[in-house]
């Protein structure tokens, strides 16, 4: 097991307690107690020394979660309301994401699309290298989606969904999908893709003859839309932060294929 023997303090740079107060991680004293706790890594070794000091390059962990400490990277959430366009500008001047946009996060682009029609959660964030690997089929972040649709929804219509259909763009499967509320002639679904090809769950419902009357995404990732009303934004949690890095890995997405879309 790793020690705080394994971590060379330095003589220069931030206070470590310091550094993950002010990234939100906790307050100063509840980060000293996470440092005693031996619940800190500073390069992959554990920390325990308060007076530890860290440089920006330095990567810092709290039990397992990369902690960001760039105060120039934003992160958000977005509730985003139907009839909304996933673009920051739109040439046919529909609503769009610019109206998000505030001297507070600077500028800020979404990750991935949601259509028009749909509302819930979308991501921004002016982290690049992030929001390329959130976007790119080879990491397979888990979204979930709430569909309205037309009809009673069978269970075998669920299998068929989970087992998978095909498509004009090709073969595509549920992660899961499960019934919420039913009625004689609509039903609730609730579904779980790692796909995010355009229009996905509306093209996958209407393949199986339910088509969809309201779609809203409720979890990209760890990241869940939670009680965040319609048209309001939020920053991230640094937990929340974390476990997108860890989901996502160290390695930058590939560059050969390009990212998919909601």
């Amino acid at each position: 097991m790793t020690t705080s023997a394994d971590h060379t303090p330095r003589a220069d740079g931030e206070r470590l307690q310091k550094v993950m107060a002010a990234a939100g991680v906790a307050s100063r004293r509840a980060s000293e107690d996470l440092i005693a706790a031996g619940r800190v890594t500073v390069n992959g070794r554990v920390v325990r020394e308060l007076g530890s000091r860290v440089r920006p390059d330095d990567r810092i962990e709290v039990d397992g979660l990369v902690i960001v400490t760039d105060p120039d990277l934003r992160y958000y959430a977005l509730n985003k309301p139907a009839g909304v366009v996933s673009t920051m500008s739109d040439e046919r001047g529909r609503p769009d994401l610019s109206r998000y946009v505030t001297a507070e996060t600077g500028r800020i682009f979404n990750v991935g699309r949601l259509d028009e029609a749909t509302h819930g959660l979308l991501l921004l964030t002016n982290d690049g290298e992030l929001a390329h690997r959130l976007m790119h089929p080879s990491f397979e972040i888990d979204k979930v989606y709430v569909a309205l649709v037309r009809g009673k929804v069978a269970p075998r219509t669920l299998a068929e969904l989970r087992e998978g259909i095909v498509l004009d763009d090709g073969p595509i499967a549920a992660d899961r999908a499960r019934v919420l509320d039913a009625s004689r002639d609509q039903t609730m679904v609730e579904v779980t893709l790692h796909s995010g090809r355009n229009r996905i769950v509306r093209r996958m419902f209407g393949h199986v003859g339910h088509p969809v009357m309201e779609l809203t995404r409720r979890q990209f990732g760890p990241v869940h839309l939670g009680t965040l009303r319609e048209g309001q934004m939020r920053p991230l949690t640094s937990d929340e932060v974390g476990r997108l890095l860890k989901q996502t890995g160290d390695a930058v997405a590939p560059q050969g294929a390009a990212p998919e879309n909601d």
